[in-house]
C-alpha cells in the first residue's frame, strides 16, 4: 500500500507541475500589453511609469524566469498582488472567494447525487417499463436546458412570482448563519445540480442494467432475497466506480465552471473574481485563480482514484 501511495504522490507532483506550467504559460499568451491594461491611455503616454508596471509585474523577463520565480514564490504561499486592488494579495483573494464557490460545487454534486441514484435504479430496474421512460425523458430534457436557463427560470418562479427566496447575492455562515445562507444558496446549487444530476442517472442507470445481469445478482435473487436489498446491498456498489469517476471529475469542473451561475447571482466566488480580472487584466489574479482550480481539480481526481479501492475490493487487493 505504502508503494502504491509513493506512486500516485510522484505522478501527482509531475502532474501539479505540468498543470501549474501550462496554466502560467497560456495565461501569459492572452493578447494586449497587461501594463497598458493596467494603467489605460494615461499609462501609455506615460513610458517611465509603463516600464514601472512591467518591471514589477516581471513582464520583461523571459517566460521560463518568470515562471521559476513565480512557481517559488506559490510554493510558499505567495501569489502576488492585484496591480488593480492595491494591497490585496490573490492568495488572500482565493482564500476568501474558494469557501464560497467550494460550497456551491459540494451542494450542486451532492443534490445531484441524492436524485440520480434512486432515477438510476428505478430506470434499470424497470428498464423498458414506463417508469424507465418517464425517468429518461425527464432527464433528456434536464441535458438539453443550460444550467444559467435553468438559473433564470427558478429566479423568476422562487424569487419574483413566489417570493421566497432571494434573486442575488450571498449571505456567508460566519455573518447572518447557516439559515441565510442556504437560502441564498439552494437556487444557484439547483441550478448547477439539474446538469449534473441528469449525467448521474444515465450513468447508474447503464452500469446498473450490466451488474444486474451478473452471476451473483441472479443467486442473490435466486435465494428470495428482495428486490430493493438485491439492488442497493449488492447491485448498486459495483455500479457506483464510473460514478464516483465523474462525480470527481465534474467537481473539479464547478471549481473553475460556476462562472456563468456567480455572475447571474451575483455570489461572490472565484468565478465572478476570475471574470473581473480577466477584464481588468489583472494577470497576477488570472494566474493565481487558473491554477488553484487545477490544482484542486488535480487533486480531487486522486483522492478518487484512491477511492477506488474502498469500493472494489479487486482493485485493493491487486
Amino acid at each position: 500500500m505504502l508503494k502504491i501511495l509513493g506512486q500516485r504522490l510522484l505522478r501527482l507532483l509531475a502532474t501539479l507541475f505540468a498543470v501549474t506550467f501550462l496554466s502560467f504559460f497560456m495565461t501569459s499568451l492572452l493578447p494586449g500589453d497587461p501594463a497598458v491594461a493596467i494603467l489605460g491611455e494615461a499609462g501609455v503616454q506615460n513610458e517611465e511609469l509603463l516600464n514601472q508596471v512591467r518591471e514589477d509585474l516581471g513582464l520583461n523577463d523571459p517566460l521560463p524566469v518568470r515562471y521559476v520565480n513565480w512557481l517559488g514564490n506559490a510554493v510558499q504561499g505567495d501569489l502576488g498582488e492585484s496591480y488593480i486592488n492595491q494591497g490585496q494579495s490573490v492568495s488572500g483573494t482565493i482564500v476568501q472567494r474558494l469557501p464560497v464557490t467550494a460550497q456551491l460545487a459540494f451542494m450542486a454534486i451532492g443534490l445531484a447525487v441524492l436524485f440520480a441514484v434512486p432515477i438510476g435504479v428505478l430506470g434499470a430496474y424497470r428498464q423498458g417499463r414506463w417508469q424507465d421512460s418517464v425517468s429518461s425523458a425527464g432527464v433528456q430534457v434536464a441535458l438539453a436546458v443550460p444550467n444559467f436557463i435553468t438559473g433564470i427560470f427558478l429566479i423568476w418562479l422562487f424569487a419574483v412570482k413566489l417570493q421566497w427566496l432571494p434573486a442575488s447575492n450571498w449571505n456567508r455562515i460566519s455573518d447572518k448563519g447557516i439559515v441565510e445562507n442556504l437560502r441564498t444558496a439552494i437556487l444557484p446549487a439547483t441550478a448547477l445540480a439539474l446538469t449534473q444530476m441528469a449525467i448521474f442517472s444515465r450513468l447508474v442507470r447503464s452500469d446498473m442494467i450490466a451488474t444486474l445481469q451478473e452471476n451473483y445478482i441472479l443467486s442473490a435473487r435466486a435465494k428470495g432475497l428482495k428486490d430493493r436489498y438485491v439492488l442497493f446491498r449488492h447491485a448498486l456498489r459495483p455500479s457506483s466506480l464510473s460514478l464516483a469517476t465523474i462525480v470527481g471529475i465534474n467537481f473539479g469542473a464547478l471549481l473553475g465552471g460556476t462562472v456563468i451561475i456567480e455572475t447571474l447571482f451575483a455570489i461572490p466566488g472565484l468565478g465572478f473574481r476570475l471574470i473581473n480580472a480577466i477584464s481588468q487584466r489583472d494577470i497576477l489574479v488570472i494566474q493565481g485563480i487558473t491554477v488553484s482550480v487545477a490544482v484542486g481539480y488535480v487533486l480531487i481526481n486522486t483522492i478518487v482514484d484512491l477511492f477506488y479501492t474502498v469500493l472494489d475490493p479487486r482493485i485493493r487487493r491487486s
